[in-house]
């Protein structure tokens, strides 16, 4: 069984490579709008929902982006992020009413994720937020859904039948969850946000992390572990760090 399940799961790579075209539109997109102030939104349901929530949260600390430049929501609120919140995902107007309290405007980028591209909490959302001129754009796994017609830049992930029927948490959430990577990713490095491939901007928020800057200033400035940790206590974070010695 654990094999079988290995052998689907090796395949939803290779189905991310054949949308790397698709991705690269929305990350032109994504990057434009936040490098003129704009927000980056994620709106799901279920896996799909707390995918995008996961992505958002881990901005702040692994690139030093303030918090609510990227941002997750989902169908039902936070408590749907640990247990389901029945019929949530059926209200098509919803989804608006949660971007709306984040005064979302037209210098935003809004993604909807769901796997089927079918639920209307994500269609409503994108529909809505399109109508007001707000850049838009989709992961979903199946070719020619609802979502993927009401949005700008549609990514599709085809990555077949589920080993367990319908269960989206597997493929379609791997292949979810590789793109947003990819997305979120790609927009930090042209946001420069990213020196070499080490972040530099990451929140120094425990000891694990402070080792890992005092070794990135020790690589790049050839200096003793003791003052790369004297520079990383001085100035705070790697990046200025780095800096002080140019």
């Amino acid at each position: 069984m654990l094999v079988n399940i290995n052998r689907e799961d090796k395949n939803v790579a290779l189905s991310v490579e054949k949308v790397i075209p698709a991705i690269e539109g929305l990350v032109k997109v994504i990057v434009e709008k936040m490098k003129s102030g704009g927000r980056l939104f994620y709106i799901g349901a279920g896996t799909s929902g707390r995918l995008g929530i996961v992505d958002a949260s881990e901005i702040p600390p692994t690139y030093g982006l303030p918090q609510g430049r990227v941002i997750g929501l989902m169908a039902g609120g936070d408590q749907a992020i640990r247990q389901s919140v029945e019929h949530a995902e059926d209200d098509p107007a919803q989804a608006w009413k949660d971007l709306m309290k984040f005064l979302i405007s037209s210098g935003d980028v809004l993604i909807g994720i769901a796997a089927s591209g079918r639920t209307p909490y994500v269609i409503g959302g994108v529909k809505d937020a399109r109508l007001h001129g707000i850049a838009t754009g989709c992961i979903t796994c199946n070719l020619g859904s609802d979502l993927a017609a009401s949005v700008d830049h549609p990514i599709e992930v085809v990555v077949g039948p589920e080993f367990v029927t319908g269960s989206t948490r597997m493929k379609a959430g791997t292949a979810q969850k590789l793109v947003l990577n990819m997305i979120s990713t790609a927009t930090m490095v042209q946001l420069g946000r990213v020196k070499g491939n080490k972040m530099v901007d990451m929140q120094l928020t425990n000891r694990k992390l402070v080792n890992r800057g005092t070794r990135m200033i020790m690589e790049e400035l050839k200096v003793s572990e003791a003052e790369a940790e004297e520079l990383l206590r001085e100035f705070g974070s790697v990046r200025k760090a780095l800096a002080s010695k140019k």
